[in-house]
């Protein structure tokens, strides 16, 4: 049995890790050059963004560990987030955990027992409604906790963000250590993707790029062939299928599956700047600039939720967001040089970076819409958002689909 892997995004490594420890022979094809898909690493080696994990992502912690690359995503900020309010200039670590929250140095502006209800309240199921809805009567705490926690996880605007998508990310934030706060060393490229792959290919799974799927052959109700188009790989009567494609490639070849119509953008942009010195993580109130990753290597920025600076021009954003970093590090006492005119730095611009985590979201896809075809991507979880976390859970789940609809075959004969 071949299972032939398409798209090689977290998702896919995921489903293909899943699928060679299951004892199965996997085929690996990618459209674009390089693998990783939203968690790629740009060609010059940076990051396409700030990706962060946290604790409490099992099934990704689970994987790193698998695949030898634990040891690669360290915790930046293990004493509190650094966190700079720009409108006022406050300066102060915020524990993102409640259980930090006895330390009053370390609790967020707005914290008082009738926010904390509305958190609890929103980490309890119930019906939906918008995160501004829920926190109309706490503005306080909505701007300095909950609002960028909501952009950080949806990427939606809170005043159209599910507060019931949200409370499933806080029902698995109130563990010990379940709000550590981990990102790679490096990046993702050798942290992340480089030891899946690696893995991948030590079970004789290797990767094909620039292998753009055009169709699927079907017949009889199950999926033939794989088109190419300078060639058709047959899939054979014991062969299997993972569409590991955002949603939009996905209901190409399948048309008429269920997908997230609206997408949020995300817009990164990274400052070339090389100093020694500890990995650090910041995060910003009050300007465009929201999370600050700082590595040896350089200075990556994120803009969550980015519908109103996605269509800024380089020289724009780097302008409007440089000063606010160079701020932060000042405050913060980062080591090194932050000279007021910005180093060189390009811009990364997600379009799609997510669905809109927004109420009333369409339903989920069938995990397998064809007999010998499974879906992954983190797109195909109803009740999660969609992050690396997401995706390494929906690729595991496509590939257990696979698994035990072979073992049920191999029982009926």
């Amino acid at each position: 049995m071949t299972v032939h892997v398409i798209g090689a995004g977290v998702a896919g490594l995921a489903a293909a890790l899943a699928l060679v420890r299951g004892g199965r022979r996997v085929a690996l094809h990618e459209a674009a050059p390089v693998a990783g898909g939203r968690c790629r690493a740009l060609p010059d080696g940076t990051d396409n963004g700030t990706h962060a994990l946290l604790g409490a992502n099992h099934a990704a912690l689970r994987f790193l560990v698998q695949i030898g690359a634990r040891d690669g995503w360290v915790e930046p900020e293990p004493t509190g987030l650094p966190v700079l309010d720009l409108a006022n200039g406050s300066a102060r670590r915020v524990a993102l955990s409640p259980l930090g929250w006895g330390d009053a140095a370390k609790r967020p502006d707005g914290v008082t027992l009738g926010s904390l209800l509305a958190l609890l309240r929103l980490a309890l199921p119930g019906p939906d409604r918008s995160v501004a809805e829920v926190f109309a009567h706490h503005p306080r705490l909505l701007r300095a906790l909950v609002e960028p926690l909501t952009v950080a996880a949806l990427n939606t605007p809170v005043g159209e963000a599910s507060a019931r998508r949200l409370g499933a990310v806080l029902r698995r934030l109130g563990g010990k250590g379940a709000a550590r706060l981990l990102v790679a060393r490096q990046g993702l490229g050798p942290d992340l993707v480089a030891p899946a792959l690696a893995t991948l290919a030590c079970h004789g799974a290797n990767l094909r790029t620039g292998a753009r799927l055009r169709a699927l052959v079907q017949e009889g109700g199950r999926v033939t062939g794989l088109d190419f188009g300078a060639a058709t790989q047959p899939v054979g009567p014991t062969d299997a299928v993972v569409l590991a494609l955002p949603p939009w490639e996905a209901q190409r070849l399948l048309p008429g599956l269920p997908v997230p119509a609206r997408h949020a953008p995300i817009l990164n942009v990274h400052f070339t700047r090389l100093e020694e010195g500890e990995v650090r993580f910041i995060g910003l109130l009050g300007g465009l600039a929201q999370w600050v990753l700082v590595r040896p290597s350089g200075v990556s920025v994120t803009v969550s939720a980015a519908d109103d600076s996605v269509g800024l021009s380089d020289a724009e954003a780097v302008s409007q967001i440089w000063p606010e970093v160079r701020e932060a590090a000042l405050r913060f006492g980062l080591p090194g040089a932050w000279p007021v005119e910005p180093p060189p730095a390009r811009a990364v611009r997600e379009r799609r970076a997510t669905p809109r985590h927004g109420l009333n979201p369409p339903p989920a896809p069938p995990r397998c819409p064809l007999p010998n075809l499974a879906l992954a991507g983190d797109w195909t979880l109803a009740a999660l958002p969609a992050t690396i976390e997401s995706a390494i859970r929906s690729g595991e789940a496509a590939a257990a689909a696979l698994l035990s609809a072979r073992a049920r075959q191999a029982v009926a004969a």
